[in-house]
């Protein structure tokens, strides 16, 4: 059905309680390749049995890491055909570090619907409260819906944010395994856009693609190990536009420059001529 604007707009999202183990947390590291250097201590801290240390990125899967259903696109005054849609922008800001077990409740709303014409972007934010009744983390992402536009709804911005124009203080390369898709969905993520050739094709592309947050983990682990010293806790917020497709076994390149309290990344498929996957992405750390 067509979006409903104004039942849509500010509608709230279904709270829900969720909990994750060290064990789960492990397996989300292991997902975005922690592990690679196995004799390492700073790296063995993603892997510890008791307490792994926690990406903020974990925050997009805790809530839903123990589904194994696709994801639904259904809101108040919302529902699109999940071939329709692709992963827009993803922010995520701690309010303190993420335990490595816990219990939670979540809240949220669509606070944003831009009518780009032959599509519709939706914006939603997401608040976690611990079981302390402390604000844990705040979530803001954006899906880019094909073929939804059209129901007169506002355009929205269209700026972008720029590198800076001088050299990268880092310039890494960080490989994904051609199997990396399949261990990401396993956090339960699963769409199949990610697993399934036939439904990949029939959205657009020539195989399964990665998943974006897959890679708005791995660059985010990538610069934390790369500037950060591998101390996740440092870590206050990340932010990532969702600029292109990465493929399995495809690899990232993550140019990272460094200012006061941020790092400015840009990252980009290294084998397709350094096609951009993430852009406008910033790092703030403490």
């Amino acid at each position: 059905m067509p979006i409903d604007l104004n039942a849509a707009l500010g509608a709230e999202i279904t709270g829900r309680e969720f909990a994750w183990s060290p064990s789960d947390v492990q397996h989300y590291n292991l997902a975005l390749g922690a592990g690679a250097r196995w004799t390492e201590p700073a790296e063995l801290r993603y892997l510890r049995d008791q307490d792994p240390q926690v990406l903020p990125s974990f925050a997009t899967v805790a809530p839903t890491f123990h589904e194994t259903d696709p994801p639904k696109v259904q809101f108040t005054g919302i529902d699109i055909d999940l071939a329709k849609v692709v992963h827009g922008s993803q922010e995520i800001t701690v309010h303190r570090p993420i335990p490595a077990a816990g219990k939670a409740t979540t809240v949220g709303r669509v606070t944003d619907i831009w009518d780009k014409g032959s599509a519709a972007v939706i914006w939603r934010e997401d608040t976690v409260t611990g079981s302390d009744g402390e604000p844990l983390w705040t979530a803001r992402s954006s899906i880019f819906a094909k073929g939804e536009g059209g129901f007169g709804g506002e355009r929205g911005p269209s700026t972008k944010s720029e590198t800076p124009d001088r050299a990268p203080d880092f310039d890494v390369r960080t490989p994904t395994l051609p199997q990396q898709a399949l261990l990401y969905r396993m956090c339960g993520d699963r769409n199949p856009l990610h697993s399934d050739p036939e439904f990949a094709r029939a959205a657009g592309f020539p195989n399964p693609i990665l998943h974006g947050l897959c890679t708005y983990g791995l660059v985010l682990k990538t610069a934390t190990d790369t500037v950060l010293d591998s101390d996740a806790t440092r870590v206050q917020s990340f932010r990532a536009r969702f600029a292109g497709v990465l493929y399995p076994g495809e690899t990232i390149r993550t140019r990272i420059w460094l200012g006061a309290g941020e790092l400015v990344i840009a990252a980009s498929a290294v084998e397709r001529d350094d096609a951009p996957v993430l852009g406008d992405v910033v790092l703030r750390f403490r």
